[in-house]
């Protein structure tokens, strides 16, 4: 940007500024004397421009005079330097004629020169464009032996090179190649290649689905059996370490083990399945961007070939699905293996219908949980199958009870009921090993002395035996499934109920009814203690049973024998009385002496003896002898009391009782005296003396009403028998009716008297009579 010029002001600028100024204004009262200041201000600037002019002009000329005297001292100088000037000038210039003349020279010898250098230039531009066309025609070569080689790989099955040798033609480098039409043909031949590629890749993948179809059965079966020695060694190892109990196959413990010995059934010595060509197949496909076609065709091929060896269909598909990303579906494989296994189920299910045997339900069963064991360590899910081994065991365990039931059934009607015996210690052995029994007991038997009576008889020992057997087969079938333990102990426990209420305990009470040997009704008792002792032991060792398989408690019927029990210790008592109705003739017996007996009747002494031989023979606990001689005493105390009432029975129930003892043959008793109440009372002096000598004082209880009803009419004093305070404190055992019988008896004999003291005796006897007849229905009948 150029300085900024002064302004000029001039004289005529000045004067007009002048002009236009008014000092003074008639209509202002002040000076106008502000407009003054830029004209001064201007004629200042003025003179101060004219000042700088002339100091300037000044200087130029003092300069111009200092050059002229610079010049004139340097003059001779300068004259000097120009003729030296000039003198190389013409040195330059006669050099530069010189140097032409040397350039046509060197020109001319030059030109053959480069004719030469042309010309070889050219060769070796037209050597280089062979080299490039020998190499251009080396690479088409090249390429063209790999392409064909692409069809050899092929049809040799080198499935691996001939994808690499597709994908080393599409990755080439740019080169002069890539130019050329035949380059671009040869791109284009590339899709047909790969679809035979891929054409003959599937077809060997193909012929590897049909080998894997025909080795599936053998992958199976030698998956199962090595499961089954799998099991079997286990099983041995948890029977010699107890801390092994509760773990199964498949267990953390066992899988511990398992790894160490490893069987891998797709690579071994028998047999090896090689999986190259899904792999490459797989590959391949993914390569040419078509995996889903791929994928797609496997899964249906899979699902069209309904496998008929499932263990090695799916441990193939398990392989394929671990070794292999993205190529098969979890869920795909899940959904096949629920259809065939709904399959399975469906067909197992038919097979089975009819069948009555169990057995071919344990060995289906078997096959099952070695299938399903297997599988489950392939993580297949084995939920259904365990149900169906569950509907399975059922159908089993009924058959099983059935087939048990008439075991029991024919053991029980077949037995001799005579006390087992055993002459060796392998015998004796044998059968404790065989029972249910406390421990205490066993340890007595097992060592008391040889030969030993066994207190019970076979049928015992046998139904011991099929129930043990029974419990063995019906967990024998259970052995492996991990599941639904409440079930199958509900389910052992109403079979186990059945066996016992409905076919031993049924069996015995029918054999009581047809059986009359006293011995061997004795021995019924005996064996249904030992049953009992039995069933609340084999309760005990269930329940221990299945606490250490995680089970639960076993709970069998309480009381499953308490019938026949009960029947059969009425049978000994009906026995019983039924030998003593032989000793009771009571049509023969005076009911109205002159006098009274010093000594009991003669029949007892044979009665007690034939009591006390048959009681205390029996092979009964003590507490069941007792209960015997109580119900003799009480049947013989029963007999004599009926003896006063024979003549005016009015129960029913004891209508049943006279008829059934045949006490009386011919006219019924009508009346008796008081000796013969007396002589009553001697043979109950007698009885009572005699259940003393043998222990059992106690049963002297039975003889208490008739002692009661004796003592009222001996002593007189029937009429203290009608205060109730009395009554109830000193007579509460006898009944009124009984009592008003005996009264009625005497009274018939006193009025059959003609004596006065017998006849006002037996007047007072009827009037008591009639008295305890109005006592009311308050007080039980006969």
């Amino acid at each position: 940007m150029p300085p900024r010029r002064r302004p000029q002001y001039t004289q005529e600028s000045i004067d007009q500024q002048l002009q236009q100024i008014h000092l003074l204004d008639a209509s202002s009262s002040s000076e106008n004397l502000e407009q003054l200041g830029p004209i001064i201000k201007q004629i200042h600037a003025n003179r101060q421009q004219e000042v700088y002019l002339r100091n300037l002009q000044a200087l130029v000329e003092t300069k111009d005079a200092e050059i002229e005297t610079i010049c004139t001292g340097n003059y001779q100088e300068f004259i000097s330097s120009v003729s030296t000037l000039f003198t190389i000038k013409s040195y330059t210039t006669t050099l530069r004629e010189k140097i032409t003349t040397l350039d046509e020279s060197v020109a001319h010898l030059g030109k053959g020169l480069v004719e030469k250098k042309r010309t070889q230039l050219q060769s070796k531009k037209t050597a280089a464009n062979l080299d490039e066309a020998i190499d251009t025609l080396q690479a088409c070569l090249k390429l063209l032996d790999v392409v064909d080689r692409i069809g050899d790989m092929i049809k040799e099955g080198r499935f691996w090179s001939a994808l690499r040798s597709l994908e080393d033609i599409q990755t080439m480098p740019l080169t002069s190649l890539s130019q050329t039409p035949l380059y671009q043909h040869l791109l284009s031949s590339l899709p047909s290649l790969r679809v035979q590629l891929q054409s003959a890749v599937t077809a060997s993948m193909k012929q590897w689905l049909l080998e894997i179809r025909n080795v599936t059965v053998t992958v199976g079966k030698a998956a199962m059996e090595a499961m089954d020695a799998r099991s079997r060694k286990w099983r041995s190892r948890r029977e010699r370490d107890p801390m092994l109990r509760l773990s199964r196959v498949g267990s953390a413990v066992e899988m511990v083990t398992y790894e160490r010995t490893h069987v891998n059934v797709l690579d071994n010595d028998k047999i090896k399945v090689d999986f190259q060509p899904l792999y490459q197949c797989i590959h391949i496909y993914m390569s040419l961007d078509s995996l889903d076609d791929l994928r797609t065709s496997y899964q249906a091929d899979r699902k069209a070939r309904r496998p008929q060896e499932i263990s090695g269909f799916f441990i193939i598909e398990s392989h394929v699905l671990e070794t292999t990303s993205g190529f098969r579906s979890e869920r795909e494989v899940e959904e096949l293996w629920d259809a065939v296994v709904a399959r399975l189920s469906s067909a197992i299910s038919s097979a089975v219908a009819e069948e009555k045997d169990p057995d071919t339900f344990l060995r289906v069963k078997e096959c099952l949980a070695a299938f399903v064991m297997t599988l489950e360590s392939y993580s297949y899910s084995t939920h259904s199958l365990h149900s169906l081994i569950l509907v399975l065991f059922e159908r089993y365990a009924g058959l099983l009870e059935a087939q048990s039931s008439r075991k029991l059934d024919e053991v029980v009607s077949r037995d001799d009921y005579l006390p087992m015996q055993a002459t060796t210690a392998f015998e004796r052995d044998s059968v404790l090993s065989g029972i249910w029994l406390s421990a205490l007991e066993q340890e007595s038997l097992a060592k008391s002395p040889l030969p030993l009576n066994l207190p019970w008889s076979q049928s015992f020992y046998l139904c011991c035996q099929d129930i043990r057997t029974f419990i063995q087969k019906f967990y024998h079938f259970v052995e492996g499934v991990s599941q639904h333990h409440a079930n199958i102990d509900d389910l052992l426990t109403r079979s186990l109920d059945k066996l016992l209420s409905n076919h031993i305990s049924h069996s015995i009470n029918k054999r009581l009814q047809s059986t009359s040997a006293l011995s061997q009704i004795t021995q019924i008792v005996t064996n249904l203690e030992y049953f009992e002792v039995a069933r609340a032991e084999l309760e005990r060792s269930l329940t221990n049973l299945r606490s250490t398989q995680r089970g639960g408690t076993i709970r069998l019927a309480s009381a499953p024998f308490s019938e026949p029990f009960q029947q059969s210790r009425r049978r000994i008592t009906a026995l019983i009385t039924s030998k003593l109705d032989d000793f009771f003739d009571l049509s023969e017996y005076d009911w109205t002496p002159q006098g009274r007996e010093a000594t009991p009747s003669m029949y007892l002494y044979e009665l007690v003896n034939w009591l006390t031989t048959v009681v205390d023979s029996l092979a009964l606990k003590d507490a069941y002898k007792d209960e015997a001689y109580k119900e003799a005493v009480g049947y013989i105390a029963e007999c004599l009391m009926v003896s006063f009432l024979c003549w005016s029975v009015t129960s029913p129930m004891l209508k049943q009782i006279v008829e059934w003892q045949n006490f009386l043959v011919g006219p019924n008793v009508l009346m008796m005296n008081e000796n013969a109440v007396a002589n009553i009372v001697t043979d109950m002096t007698f009885l009572e003396d005699e259940i003393t000598r043998i222990g059992r004082e106690h049963l002297k209880s039975s003889f208490l009403e008739l002692h009661s009803m004796i003592k009222i009419v001996l002593s007189d004093s029937v009429q203290d028998y009608f205060n109730p305070s009395i009554r109830q404190t000193s007579y509460g055992e006898i009944k009124p009716k009984r009592l008003q019988a005996l009264l009625e008896k005497l009274a018939r004999y006193g009025a059959s008297r003609r004596d006065s003291p017998s006849r006002e005796t037996g007047d007072k006897r009827k009037r008591e009579a009639e008295a305890l007849s109005r006592l009311g229905p308050t007080y039980p009948s006969v």
